[in-house]
């Protein structure tokens, strides 16, 4: 493993992450993690290929309707 780290090290980091985060926000950050690492890769090796596929992703989020908390009562 790289660094060092072994299995049970990598359990315990996730285990960590998702008690700090919940599962709900999770997916959010990773989205939001590849995202800013496509762009990073696109800023830096200029790939317009990587520009295509941002702004794709970019088009079909804003398509997308806001998800709700329907178990928070309005207020």
């Amino acid at each position: 493993m790289p660094f060092g780290i072994g299995p049970l090290e990598l359990i315990i980091i996730l285990a960590i992450i998702l008690l700090a985060f919940g599962a709900k926000r999770l997916p959010e950050i990773g989205k939001s993690l590849g995202t800013g690492m496509r762009e990073f890769k696109k800023g830096v090796t200029g790939d317009k290929a990587a520009d295509d596929q941002v702004t794709a992703t970019q088009a079909q989020d804003a398509a997308l309707p806001e998800k709700t908390d329907e178990s928070t009562p309005a207020a």
